[in-house]
């Protein structure tokens, strides 16, 4: 039987991505730093405890050697030479890296979008030999690519599979963006305002569609970048209505022509310019083809949003999402803008 390792298996991808090695006849050893166990997974999957940063204790759980090694939670230089260094015992890896390193071509990318003209200005869609920020270890995004650059460069010894995904979404997720939505109609705030006419787009990744090309890459090994996302994403304006369904409720939303009036307006898919990832490669490369769409993904998110903040105030329950958007919910601000404008 094929023997797969598993980094990071406690997160959001890793508990689909066992499922669904094991259920395409791989034994599977889930490695997370609580070594627990989800309670869908089949009772054959091992768990173990690692800590991340922990050489010897990975390479003795490597043991032997394994056929697949796969890396959910990789990030930067230090990482990358920790599985290419294992290479003599690992037939192929997988490693997920992130849409944040692309940029534009002019200099402009994630890390810019807060300066001036620093907005970045994608091709629609982007593919995989879009121009990338250079490897570092300054920011997320340059960390993800010096991950990219040291995995690439061991390609002979360590055939990798570099999948990129978008804003990744459901249950589990620390930065649920669907959020927005979800808290605002357990409120009981039946009108909301989005910038840019509600047209926004980001791409997103469905966890579920990230394990499935999991999956089809450990079947079939190879060095190479995919994206790693859903089909044809929503607008920002189609996410709402789209909740607004699961939920049962009416909203009316006020559209801007332009930005946001400060916090009102914004939410976490307020992006001036599109970005939306190219899936050909996945496609032509691993015959991908996504398990769900960012609407039929919904349902699932929604009940398990709205049971987290049954349970806790949203800023304990989300801490990372609280410090990316601390004013997402500012209420006051909102009222006072409705106050303010023209009957």
């Amino acid at each position: 039987m094929r023997r797969a390792v598993v980094i990071g298996a406690g997160g959001q991808i890793g508990k689909p991505a066992v499922e669904a090695l094991a259920r395409d006849g791989w034994e599977v050893t889930a490695l997370s730093r609580g070594g627990g166990r989800h309670p869908d997974w089949p009772g054959e999957v091992r768990t173990r405890r690692l800590d991340r940063e922990d050489d010897a204790a990975l390479g003795a759980l490597i043991g032997d050697g394994c056929d697949l090694v796969v890396d959910l939670v990789a990030y930067g230089a230090r990482h990358a030479r920790q599985l290419t260094g294992l290479a003599d015992r690992i037939g192929s890896a997988v490693v997920v890296s992130s849409v944040s390193v692309y940029e534009d071509g002019q200099g402009r990318g994630f890390d810019t979008m807060a300066a001036p003209d620093g907005l970045p200005r994608y091709p629609v869609p982007i593919r995989e030999d879009q121009a990338t920020v250079p490897p570092g270890e300054a920011t997320y995004s340059t960390r993800k690519a010096a991950l990219e650059h040291e995995l690439l460069a061991a390609g002979d010894r360590l055939p990798t599979t570099v999948l990129r995904p978008g804003a990744i979404h459901g249950p589990g997720s620390p930065l649920p963006r669907e959020l927005y939505f979800v808290k605002r109609n357990l409120d009981g705030r039946r009108r909301r305002v989005l910038a840019f006419r509600g047209e926004s787009v980001f791409h997103a990744s469905a966890a579920r569609n990230i394990a499935e090309l999991v999956r089809l890459a450990a079947a079939r090994p190879g060095s190479r970048v995919l994206n790693a996302c859903d089909p044809l994403p929503p607008t920002v304006s189609e996410i709402g209505s789209a909740v607004d369904a699961v939920m049962g409720v009416e909203t009316e939303t006020v559209l801007l022509d332009g930005p946001a009036h400060g916090s009102v307006g914004s939410s976490p898919w307020s992006v001036e310019l599109p970005l939306v990832c190219d899936m050909s490669a996945a496609e032509r490369e691993l015959g991908y083809r996504p398990v769900v769409s960012c609407p039929q993904a919904l349902p699932e998110t929604v009940e398990w949003l709205v049971r987290r903040l049954s349970e806790e105030d949203w800023r304990e329950a989300f801490p990372t999402l609280a410090r990316a958007y601390p004013d997402l919910f500012d209420y006051a601000a909102e009222d006072a803008w409705f106050g303010a404008r023209p009957a």
